[in-house]
């Protein structure tokens, strides 16, 4: 491991001499500057820590630490000063020092305040770094697919990304990649380098819901021991991400309405306002304003969601991009299982652009997924596919209907039947037609089906 180098900013050539001599005898590499115009000429990349005079002879040390902070604003500046007042301490501080020491300084508190400041620096270099590559599988060229109706998704994720807007409705079919879309609004923008949080709605009861998105105060409820922090207030400054939004409740939808609204909220138990600076991602693959409608959703806080609406299309609309999806993930898996698949027949890809996909990209992923792992050779054929054929031991063919009876009304009536028969027990009706839990949802969906 290299060693750190610290930057000794002072006009006073024996108090540089001084500080030198010591932080060599604790390991450290040291750079010397005698003015502010030296300082910023020898500060670089290699520099971990500055410590610099307050009053430098060609400049006020202020100007310099503004600088510094301007050319890298996670640099940490220790201040030595001779002015002990409470006005200097408060400048040096808002300015964005780390710490500052008054002089006379005692050597032994300078080396025990550099190593507790190149810890600091250490864990700032290493989160800066676990998000940048947090940031990397977000770029909007993770938006798979170069026909028109991707490329207009695609140009309006970076609009709104590079947009000040507080809040953004993603919709679409489960499967579309709504997830995916919210990370690559947060990852490129201004918001980046905060915190991403999302929550799923439906995943929690109501209490716990706006337990972890308001935070609670000691004592609020049973369970309460301690004061916590909610998801909005981790994320100051960063993205919220309200997955299935129609599913949370109708008393906290006012909360959160008041919330997007006024930009403040009370923790649970609180009284306190709290204000944060967060934008607001919310995604649904329902109808909402359908649902505001017929009083399920609430309409304001609908309105409010969908200032800048994003819908996600099914993959059956843009068919055209199924050979580089597939391209794209066969590569992945190929890393992930150590497998070698070179090439995909082009019989098996015209039949995988013939499938409807209603559980969309997700839905192909997990195909393709499959296809990989249980893959024998070097090129996937239609074989390799199992749910593009019919299934052994079925039928190849069936008695066509009578001409002009409606396709969606006898996918409709087989759809009714197995809900019927499983007494709508979801999970038993998609396996007795052979379907996943998605698919069926989506077609309960599609045909407004209800019990």
């Amino acid at each position: 491991m290299s060693r750190a180098t610290i930057l000794i900013a002072d006009d006073e050539r024996l108090i540089r001499w001084s500080l030198a001599e010591r932080l060599s005898a604790e390991g450290y590499a040291t750079v010397e500057a005698e003015s502010g115009r030296q300082t910023l000429a020898r500060f670089g990349d290699a520099v971990d820590l500055v410590l610099l005079d307050y009053r430098l002879g060609d400049t006020d040390g202020l100007h310099v630490l503004e600088a510094l902070r301007r050319r890298d604003p996670d640099v940490l500046v220790i201040v030595l000063t001779a002015y002990s007042d409470v006005e200097t301490a408060v400048a040096v501080m808002k300015q964005g020092a780390y710490h500052y020491v008054t002089k006379p300084f005692n050597l032994d508190e300078i080396a025990l305040l550099v190593g507790k400041a190149l810890e600091t620096t250490r864990l700032r270099r290493e989160l800066r770094a676990i998000r940048a590559s947090q940031r990397e599988p977000y770029s909007l060229d993770r938006i798979i697919g170069d026909s028109p109706v991707a490329a207009r998704v695609k140009k309006l994720l970076g609009k709104i990304a590079a947009s000040p807007a507080s809040t953004v409705l993603l919709t679409g079919e489960s499967g579309t990649g709504k997830d995916l879309a919210a990370k690559v609004i947060h990852y490129t923008s201004a918001r980046a380098a905060r915190p991403f949080m999302n929550i799923t709605c439906s995943a929690l009861t109501e209490t716990l819901l706006e337990s972890q998105l308001f935070g609670h105060e000691r004592g609020a409820f049973t369970d309460a021991k301690q004061q916590k922090r909610g998801l909005l207030e981790s994320a100051d400054g960063g993205t919220v991400f309200l997955d299935e939004i129609g599913e949370m409740a109708l008393p906290l939808q006012s909360k959160l309405l008041r919330f997007l609204e006024e930009k403040t909220f009370k923790r649970v138990g609180g009284a306190a306002d709290i204000g944060v600076d967060v934008r607001v991602i919310a995604a649904t693959n329902q109808d909402l304003e359908r649902k505001a409608r017929d009083g399920t959703f609430r309409e304001d806080l609908f309105y409010r969601l969908d200032v800048l609406p994003v819908k996600l299309p099914p993959l059956r609309d843009r068919a055209d991009d199924i050979p580089v999806l597939v391209r794209f993930f066969v590569d992945g898996f190929n890393r992930e299982f150590r497998k070698r698949v070179e090439d995909v027949d082009p019989g098996a890809i015209e039949a995988l652009q013939r499938h409807t996909w209603p559980g969309n990209v997700r839905e192909l992923r997990n195909v393709v997924e499959r296809a990989v792992l249980l893959s024998e050779g070097n090129r996937l054929t239609e074989r390799d596919f199992p749910m593009l054929r019919p299934r052994d031991g079925m039928p190849t063919g069936v008695t066509l209907p009578p001409a002009g009876t409606n396709l969606e009304a006898i996918e409709r009536d087989l759809v009714v039947q197995a809900l019927e028969r499983t007494g709508w027990n979801q999970t038993r009706a998609a396996t007795l037609l052979g379907l996943n839990r998605d698919q069926i949802r989506y077609r309960i969906e599609k045909f407004a089906l209800t019990k």
